[in-house]
């Protein structure tokens, strides 16, 4: 994967990382510190944590702001070579409860960025896409060819932002690639709040002895994807050709479906814990099932997933267990 040092002498390219003191965003910042890139990050810190980024603050620009401003947005975009765009307001629950957070979030912030991208010359922008556009087709694996069916005001959310970017990028005002991601987890993903993800909650009730409450039957799955592989793909996608990834959406997944039932299991095994499941009533908008079909990603990226559920869950245990505050800042 090209890293500055591949290139021909000169400034060393400035990358942006909407969202960057997020759970995702923060890994990506880490990855392109240590690739050596400049890095700047634009977060409103509505859910994000400047924690998540105390050990590389002192080598990051970070623009604290929103951006909906567009002169928020255009300080951002200031000088920078790659838009890679992760600011969201996240959760299938929380978009049915605040349709209108999700969209001003999800939509008009992003095309205020890609206003200011266009306007600045900035070459590529990589968008945080999620296998939530998908709906609940029955079909698997999801293929980026079928028809999306968004089934909350969140999964609309990104499905616009997305089309937003690829038509740009079609259009060829800003290059662009979308990236649609299943059900990431990893070290810092906070199980605070009433919008957590289930892999950090069922790494709270391990280690507190508590139960987990999973909702509905509990043998819906997940494509659950360890933070790395998308860090991977994020950077597979800022590098690829323009003539190969230009205007793609592509899934980022693991490429395996696990039940929430046997997910719990596994991260009892990891734990050394016995969880205890209780159920409540199925939730507005979630899907049944969901796996990737990742043949356009590899084709496309190059992307194949190098860390597996397994693998990923003792890794997110470990930090969660091993770290003051690695499992507490905000998603």
């Amino acid at each position: 994967m090209p890293t500055p040092t591949d290139a021909a002498p000169g400034p060393t390219p400035l990358h942006l990382v909407t969202g960057g003191a997020g759970f995702i965003g923060s890994h990506l910042v880490h990855r392109l510190l240590a690739d050596g890139f400049r890095v700047r990050v634009v977060d409103n810190l509505a859910t994000g944590s400047r924690a998540n980024l105390a050990e590389v603050a002192d080598r990051v620009e970070f623009v604290e702001g929103d951006l909906q401003d567009p002169a928020v947005a255009e300080r951002a975009v200031d000088g920078a070579d790659v838009a890679y765009h992760l600011a969201a307001l996240g959760s299938v629950p929380r978009s049915v409860k605040d349709a209108w957070g999700s969209h001003d979030a999800n939509v008009n912030a992003t095309v205020r960025l890609l206003e200011a991208c266009r306007a600045a010359g900035v070459r590529r922008v990589v968008y945080s896409s999620s296998s939530s556009v998908y709906g609940d087709t029955p079909t698997l694996p999801k293929t980026e060819d079928v028809e999306p069916l968004p089934r909350s005001p969140y999964a609309a959310s990104k499905l616009s932002g997305e089309q937003y970017v690829l038509a740009y990028a079609r259009g060829g005002l800003v290059e662009g690639v979308a990236l649609r991601y299943f059900n990431v987890f990893g070290p810092r993903q906070s199980p605070n709040g009433p919008y957590a993800a289930i892999i950090p909650l069922v790494m709270q009730a391990a280690r507190d002895g508590t139960p987990i409450t999973l909702f509905g039957d509990g043998e819906q799955t997940r494509d659950f994807t360890y933070v790395d592989n998308v860090v991977d793909a994020n950077r597979l996608a800022a590098d690829g050709p323009r003539e190969r990834v230009n205007g793609q959406p592509c899934n980022v997944g693991a490429g395996g479906r696990t039940s929430l039932r046997a997910l719990v299991r596994m991260a009892g095994e990891v734990a050394s814990a016995d969880i205890p499941v209780q159920l409540g009533p199925p939730r507005p908008g979630d899907v049944r099932d969901s796996l990737a079909g990742l043949e356009r990603a590899e084709r496309v990226l190059g992307y194949r997933p190098r860390v597996q559920l397994a693998e990923g869950l003792a890794r997110t245990w470990a930090a969660f267990t091993g770290a003051a505050g690695a499992a507490g800042a905000a998603a």
